[in-house]
């Protein structure tokens, strides 16, 4: 292609433009310039056109919470109030209702017929629910006003209770002992939770009294030993005040060992009985003992009896036995 020249007009009007055009041309110079400084800006961030992208505003720091103490250490099971290490050997519950459990439990009615020792005036009764039966899973060994001239060894008693042992069932040697037991009240009661030795003399073999009362003073307990050095009112023991001992539940406690008998009631020990180490006189407990739960009436420590008591009701919830390994 080529270009076709124009034609020119000469006259003055035409020549007034021309300083206008070169400023139009300026202009257009300055315009294109301003246009490339703008574009570079933007290339950089600067002003113009799209906003860069503007980063995030960081997190603000976490705020510290206040410290949160540990939690105490859960407190350990019981285990019961054995010494440590101690297992639990035999127990009896009373888990059952009617007469008391037969493999645990005989019935003593040696001396009914010849009268039983010290001037007792009980007739102590054998499966016979009016005088021990469970009920509620408490046994419940009562004492009656009544004579049973029926029976064939009925010495002339005008009073029925029960003798529970566990002669020939089970004796231990050494061991920790708990009974918890509700007592009976009234003038002329007489109950007892104690064991005996197996050899069958009294008191060479040795006696321990885990609880006795007297109901003519019924908030004192005490826990005696009879041995062949001393027995009956040579006896050596302790007593203590257990001022609700007819209307709540206690646990009466023994602990035996190669070298000390201890009492107590409710895990506190109010009676000590070290072996002396002087042979078998002072300490025949170095073999096996049986149980023995009864209510006796009357009697060298019961007293004059009050007829207006009767029936009175020693309550018993559990036996439990534990030794050491």
């Amino acid at each position: 292609m080529h270009d076709i020249p124009r034609e020119v007009d000469h006259t003055g009007p035409h020549e007034a433009l021309a300083p206008t055009a070169a400023a139009a041309r300026s202009r257009r110079a300055a315009s294109r310039a301003m246009l490339a400084f703008l574009l570079q800006l933007a290339a950089c961030g600067g002003g113009g056109g799209e906003a860069a992208p503007v980063s995030p505003a960081p997190p603000p720091p976490p705020v510290a919470a206040e410290p949160v103490p540990p939690a105490p250490p859960a407190p350990p099971a019981p285990a019961g109030p054995a010494p440590a290490g101690y297992r639990l050997v035999w127990a009896d519950e009373f888990d059952v209702a009617g007469l008391p459990d037969t493999t645990r439990w005989a019935y003593d009615t040696d001396r009914n017929r010849l009268g039983w020792y010290n001037n007792e005036r009980q007739y102590y009764a054998a499966a016979r629910p009016e005088n021990s039966q469970v009920v509620n899973g408490r046994l419940r060994i009562t004492a009656r006003l009544e004579s049973l001239s029926g029976a064939a060894d009925w010495g002339g008693q005008r009073y029925t209770s029960a003798r529970l042992i566990t002669r020939g069932k089970v004796a231990w040697t050494y061991g920790f002992f708990e009974i918890r037991a509700r007592l009976p009240c009234g003038r002329g009661t007489w109950p007892a939770i104690w064991t005996l030795g197996t050899g069958g003399v009294w008191p060479d073999d040795g006696e321990i009294d885990i609880m006795e009362q007297v109901g003519s003073n019924p908030s004192r307990v005490f826990g005696t030993v009879h041995t062949r050095a001393g027995s009956g009112g040579a006896s050596t023991g302790a007593a203590t005040q257990v001022t609700d001992a007819c209307t709540a539940f206690h646990d009466y406690q023994l602990h035996w060992t190669a070298g000390e008998i201890t009492v107590g009631v409710d895990g506190v020990v109010y009676f000590r009985y070290p072996n002396p180490g002087t042979g078998r006189d002072r300490w025949p407990f170095n073999a096996p003992q049986y149980l023995l739960l009864n209510v006796a009436i009357g009697g060298v420590l019961g007293g004059a009896v009050d007829d207006g008591i009767f029936p009175v009701t020693m309550e018993i919830e559990h036996v439990r036995v534990w030794q050491a390994p």
